[in-house]
């Protein structure tokens, strides 16, 4: 009887340079690739037309291609983990389970019960590290506590980065040892209670003229300055090694939003209350927010008569994308302006961001409300009048989503700045004060 190995693929869909793939492949036994779209996650959405659904459904179908050609099959389940693997485990004698780590509350536990049962089969769980560089207690400060604040986090990371952190995994040195199989059909999206959304997704392709400008470019959302790759490195159609190569060769300032990431991903690990809807900083709790519904609802709409803020929103809403700059003023805007709990914003960007990812979402958002590590000071409040003339002096990105502006037709400022500052401040000041 064959003897197999699994492989899992969760946040990692590309064959290319993936680290639990290439140690399964290298282990010399024929290798199931799986794919489960999981029940546990599916059914929290209500929005049956989720883009992350339809981008995800063409990254496995390209997967899909991929192992066709070379005689194989990716296996893809509908339901849940807990459910796959005993029937996997029933129909085929299988070695080990290889996956790579996932640092998410859900995804902890899942792994969790996963590992337990299949080991309890006499089956290995093994676990590679692939979506960061540098991840858990590989970082840390010259007295072993984990880095709170991002300069001197990331002045650490590029000291410890060397030629070993970046190097490719070559896993396409093992291809032959993917088992081989019938090909397989994919659930369609509609069994699984989704729509095809249309429409194109941003692509992996990464100029370097792009890279040599970035510094100077990546903070006006009317050019296209940025590299749009957030997507595929939330669900690894590409590899970060890759991409640190890259701006290794042409921007610092591009390596460093890279960090960025690696930093949220390292405050997840060592600080686990935020995964609660817990401020990092706790005192912050303490604030009281107004939450007027009304309000939100015109935020969520892009009705708050702030140019910069509506558009924003309304480009969030209609393609899932919104430029970082944008993020930073809008969620200021939200958090300090209506005095709305910054949690309110988070789930609205988790559930309409193509590439929603909890650290850097949650990282993002108590920056802004000024409760999060390394946040920005409460007292700072972002004025969306001088963000607009300092980068979008033009309007050109403003008027792309407002086609109504200057007109009868666009709403009046639902509050304005000067009392909105003083309004935030105050209540801070209280809040913290407890």
């Amino acid at each position: 009887m064959t003897t197999y190995n699994v492989f899992w693929f969760r946040r990692d869909l590309r064959l290319e340079d993936n680290a639990g793939l290439y140690h399964a492949l290298k282990n010399g036994k024929p290798v199931l690739p799986i794919f489960i779209f999981d029940k546990n996650i599916l059914d929290k959405l209500t929005d049956k037309k989720d883009r992350r659904v339809n981008f995800i459904y063409q990254a496995i179908a390209d997967l899909q291609s991929q192992l066709t050609n070379m005689g194989s099959s990716l296996l893809v389940f509908y339901g849940t983990p807990e459910t796959v693997f005993p029937q996997l485990l029933s129909e085929y004698a299988i070695d080990g389970i290889y996956t790579n780590h996932d640092y998410e509350s859900y995804a902890q536990q899942r792994d969790d019960l996963v590992r337990e049962y299949v080991q309890s089969e006499a089956v290995g769980f093994y676990t590679f590290k692939d979506q960061v560089i540098f991840e858990k207690e590989e970082v840390l400060s010259g007295s072993k506590t984990p880095y709170t604040v991002f300069t001197p986090y990331s002045r650490k990371w590029k000291e410890t980065l060397n030629e070993f952190y970046t190097k490719a995994y070559p896993t396409e040195k093992y291809f032959a040892n993917f088992a081989p199989l019938v090909p397989q059909a994919i659930p369609s999206l509609e069994a699984m209670g989704f729509e095809q959304t249309g429409g194109s997704f941003p692509t992996k392709e990464l100029r370097d003229t792009l890279l040599k400008n970035y510094a100077t470019q990546r903070d006006f959302p009317a050019i296209q300055g940025t590299s749009r790759l957030s997507v595929h490195l939330r669900f690894g159609t590409i590899s970060i090694r890759s991409l640190v190569k890259k701006a290794l060769a042409h921007s610092e300032t591009w390596l460093n939003e890279l960090i960025w990431r690696d930093f949220y991903f390292n405050i997840l690990y060592h600080f686990p209350h935020i995964s609660d809807g817990k401020s990092f900083r706790p005192a912050y709790d303490n604030i009281e927010w107004r939450n007027n519904r009304d309000e939100f609802e015109a935020w969520c709409k892009g009705k708050t008569g702030y140019p910069i803020v509506d558009a924003g929103m309304r480009e969030l809403n209609a393609t899932g994308f919104m430029h970082n700059r944008v993020r930073m003023i809008v969620a200021s805007f939200l958090t300090k302006h209506l005095l709305i709990d910054w949690r309110w914003g988070e789930a609205y960007f988790a559930q309409k961001l193509l590439d929603f990812d909890f650290a850097a979402n949650n990282g993002g958002w108590q920056w802004a409300s000024g409760s999060g590590c390394d946040a920005a000071p409460y007292f700072r409040v972002f004025n969306p009048t001088l963000q607009t003339q300092k980068f979008d002096k033009e309007g050109k990105y403003i008027k792309m989503w407002l086609p109504e502006l200057n007109s009868l037709d666009y709403t009046l400022p639902i509050v304005q700045h000067e009392v909105a500052r003083k309004r935030v401040l105050e209540v801070y000041q209280k809040g913290l004060q407890k």
